[in-house]
């Protein structure tokens, strides 16, 4: 398999060369030059298959053959140690929590998953050393630096903007040491990201050998398929159309979606639900793609002015926007609307969810409407106890610690302050 930029004036690479550099030399996201629909037998079957057996025959055509088939098996089995549970919440609507895996976020799968083929791809250079460089706005910190912690030619550099990521998540890229690197940057998240997508491009850091593990990055973006798949599985038998609504900041999650549905996956509809930084919801409405800068909510992982992984979905669909709207809406709610919805799925059906779960929720229940046979399936993707200061005080609960939580929580944050891409610099050397 190779990988094309999607700016188009850089060389194809392969799978590890695509991984390994994170961005094209042109500052193109990669893109695979080829997507093959699996054999309708497979979905015949889907329900008999393991998590694992599903997760490999989804990825394998990309990655190709440059991780050999077992050792592929065994990256994604080592992946997938915690559970994608399809959970009812009210009639015809489900919560597909991605938030039981190490540091309670969806990330920890592309995390895992992508740690494990550059530990791969590093093993026989032993003085080779990559740095992962990733800006978050919230979970994937926190998942990058578990899913990377103590990988073996890695260092990793988190930035991250200063007061604007939870206290819980906050802790969790910041306490870990080792290989592990945490800088706090006075700005916000688009920033951070701008910081991380210059690096790559300036030669004087070509020693330093940078990737990233951003969703920029091919092998933290493609795994985020598996979800769809296993939540499928779990509603096959219930032979009715399916309504996707992802929270949506940077667009990872609901791209791999799509590529899920590329790839043969039966899913009626995708919604992309976002808070106030609505750049897709408008270009939906007026046509036109006019990124502005992020604006600060309590779902705080979605707050992205200039959401990268939307050009992938433009590809998908060609650039043909009538095919486009015929699978995907975008609607956008404000943080009095999320407050609303949080008290409403709790005191209604006595679920628990958390902001992002809370937007998606909104968003699918407009949507349904326009699919009145559909289940709809809304994506739960961080634990409620990352967001106690917005959650508990909204429904009046106290929630209990997990041990994922209890682990970093009283540890001593570290962190390097900084304002500008020139202290980045220095602090890479």
């Amino acid at each position: 398999m190779k990988y094309y930029s999607l700016n188009h004036n850089a060389p194809k690479v392969s799978f590890q060369e695509a991984v390994i550099q994170g961005l094209a030399t042109d500052k193109g996201l990669y893109f695979p030059e080829s997507i093959t629909p699996l054999d309708p037998s497979f979905f015949d079957k889907i329900e008999s298959l393991s998590h694992e057996e599903i997760a490999y025959e989804a990825i394998k055509q990309f990655v190709g053959d440059e991780i050999p088939a077992d050792k592929l098996k065994e990256i994604i089995a080592e992946t997938l140690v915690f559970d994608f549970p399809v959970v009812k919440v009210e009639g015809g609507i489900y919560s597909l929590e991605l938030f039981h895996g190490p540091t309670m976020a969806f990330k920890d799968v592309g995390a895992r998953f992508m740690s494990r083929c550059l530990g791969y791809f590093n093993k026989d250079k032993k003085d080779a050393k990559n740095t992962v460089l990733v800006a978050t706005s919230g979970d994937t910190g926190g998942a990058v630096a578990s899913g990377f912690l103590g990988v073996d030619g890695v260092d990793v550099v988190i930035l991250y903007p200063s007061g604007k990521v939870s206290d819980i998540q906050e802790k969790q890229l910041t306490t870990l040491g080792q290989n592990i690197k945490a800088l706090e940057v006075d700005g916000v998240f688009d920033d951070c990201q701008d910081m991380v997508k210059k690096a790559f491009l300036d030669e004087t850091l070509a020693h330093k050998n940078l990737t990233s593990a951003n969703s920029i990055n091919i092998a933290r973006w493609l795994p985020q398929m598996f979800y769809f798949f296993f939540a499928y599985k779990a509603l096959k038998s219930q032979n009715k159309p399916l309504v996707f609504s992802c929270p949506s900041g940077n667009f990872g999650n609901i791209c791999a979606g799509i590529m899920a549905k590329k790839l043969g996956l039966p899913i009626e509809h995708f919604v992309a639900s976002t808070n106030v930084n609505d750049t897709v919801p408008r270009f939906l409405e007026n046509g036109k793609y006019d990124p502005k800068p992020s604006k600060a909510t309590i779902s705080n992982a979605m707050d992205v002015g200039n959401p990268s992984n939307f050009i992938r979905i433009q590809e998908l669909y060609n650039n043909d926007l009538k095919a486009f709207e015929k699978d995907f809406s975008s609607y956008s709610y404000t943080d009095e609307e999320t407050l609303v919805a949080l008290k409403k799925i709790y005191n209604t059906d006595g679920y628990i969810a958390e902001p992002h779960g809370a937007v998606g929720y909104l968003g699918l229940k407009k949507e349904l409407e326009k699919h009145p046979n559909a289940i709809g399936i809304f994506l739960e993707t961080a634990h409620p106890i990352k967001f106690l200061d917005v959650v508990e005080p909204a429904l009046g609960i106290t929630l209990p610690i997990p041990a994922q939580i209890e682990s970093v929580i009283n540890e001593e944050k570290v962190s390097v302050k900084i304002k500008s891409y020139e202290e980045l610099k220095i602090f890479l050397g």
